[in-house]
């Protein structure tokens, strides 16, 4: 007998042996009779046995039709994909208002927790979905739940400069200064990303100027890092502490200094910041500045009073770190104002030592022409000439040596510049090095 002339009741018994889904679905594509069989006993094998995914699949592509069999088949309106996300949060990401609806109307929870964004309504905010964002508040989602990347939905949306849904939140009772997620709170969001209006807005709504966080100090630090002077001056104009400490760079001008921002180094310095404050990796703004290559920048805080030699941070003082980083400029411009070319500290214990570990033959000579002691020790590598030889830099090391560099000095771990270079397998350094009378530690 042709499986068409069997009843229905038989055909859904045979259906009922079909292994998976695709199986039963290319049943159920044969003729309209069997699709109008099999369509709900297809989703309900979806609920059944596949953990509801044809709903989080129709949320996630705005397929209300689909979403409304999942749910007639008692789909898990909570189920939640690999990203821990359920259908509302993946419909209102995506801005699917219908499916949006369907599922608040089917009493889908407007606060559930999960996924990348938290919520529904900070991954809503995030995108700037404004009708997605009006439905769940109308439906009582909390305008303050926290969690997720960003920590809130006013933090959320401020980051990515959507006035309307900021200004929908704050309406809506959204606390302003609410720490935590990516930025800390929302006025470092809008400041690091350069939203002026939004910026003003928060501003207007009370938002504390000098809020700390751990991630980039406070709203100031953020813009001055980042080099936006608009928001840099208005958060100026509106009282921000020009001296707050805090973050890895700790302190505005020397967050603006490290990424060269020019004007904003001109702007804070004007109104106030004391350009030798110590604080943060590099220690102080002249230190980061060198540490850049910023020679503008440089050239302004040397004019602006700063410590050529101040001690401090990772490189022990600006002429290191400009030293290390190959930066020729930056340290003539720091030797032509003084800087001691053999201050002791840092990581490299000076600066020969720093350029010679790189290999920056123009700025090791620079240093030798301005009496750099080719013997100190100090540092990570006890000698410029063993921190040549461990990176097998040749040039450099022939330097050393043609300038009397002891080839047998020994660092803190009695070894020498010829096992450093063994170790690393530079074996024209080795050459070198047993032509010039080395001898093994």
């Amino acid at each position: 007998m042709p499986l068409l002339d069997l009843p229905n009741e038989l055909l859904r018994d045979i259906s009922e042996y079909l292994e998976s889904e695709k199986d039963i679905n290319a049943v159920a594509q044969a003729n309209r009779r069997l699709y109008d069989l099999l369509d709900s006993y297809l989703y309900r094998y979806n609920v059944q046995q596949s953990g509801s995914s044809a709903l989080l699949w129709a949320a996630q592509h705005g397929q209300e039709e689909t979403a409304q069999k999942s749910l007639r088949e008692k789909a898990n309106i909570e189920a939640t994909n690999d990203d821990e996300e359920a259908p509302l949060l993946l419909a209102a990401k995506n801005e699917h208002k219908q499916v949006v609806k369907l599922l608040v109307d089917k009493r889908a929870d407007v606060n559930a927790q999960g996924g990348l964004y938290g919520n529904a309504l900070q991954a809503a905010s995030y995108r700037g979905h404004e009708a997605v964002v009006k439905m769940l508040l109308d439906k009582g989602a909390d305008v303050n739940a926290q969690g997720g990347e960003y920590g809130n939905a006013l933090q959320a949306a401020s980051s990515e400069g959507h006035e309307a849904v900021v200004k929908m939140l704050l309406d809506k009772g959204a606390d302003v200064n609410a720490q935590g997620g990516h930025f800390g709170n929302t006025l470092q969001a809008a400041s690091y990303r350069c939203h002026e209006a939004v910026v003003k807005m928060l501003l207007d709504k009370g938002a504390d100027i000098n809020a700390q966080s751990r991630h980039y100090g406070n709203a100031l630090q953020a813009a001055s890092y980042r080099g936006h002077e608009a928001v840099v001056k208005m958060l100026l104009d509106k009282g921000a502490d020009v001296n707050a400490q805090g973050w890895i760079l700790r302190q505005h001008t020397q967050a603006a200094s490290s990424e060269g921002h020019e004007a904003v180094v001109k702007m804070l310095l004007d109104k106030g910041a004391d350009v030798n404050v110590q604080s943060g990796v590099h220690s102080n703004t002249l230190q980061a500045a060198s540490s850049g290559g910023h020679e503008a920048v440089v050239r302004q805080l040397l004019d602006k009073g700063a410590d050529v030699n101040a001690q401090g941070g990772y490189f022990g003082n600006a002429l290191q770190a400009a030293s290390y980083r190959g930066h020729e400029a930056v340290v003539k411009m720091l030797l032509d104002k003084g800087a001691d070319v053999n201050a002791q500290g840092g990581y490299f214990g000076n600066a020969l030592q720093a350029a010679s570990y790189r290999g920056h033959e123009a700025v090791v000579r620079q240093l030798l022409d301005k009496g750099a002691e080719i013997n100190a020790q100090s540092g990570e590598y006890g000698n410029a000439l063993y921190a040549a030889s461990s990176g097998g830099h040749e040039a450099v090391v022939k330097m050393l040596l043609n300038k009397g560099a002891d080839v047998n000095a020994q660092d803190g771990d009695l070894s020498n510049a010829l096992q450093a270079a063994s170790d690393g397998g530079h074996e024209a350094v080795v050459k070198l090095l047993v032509a010039w009378g080395a001898k093994s530690s």
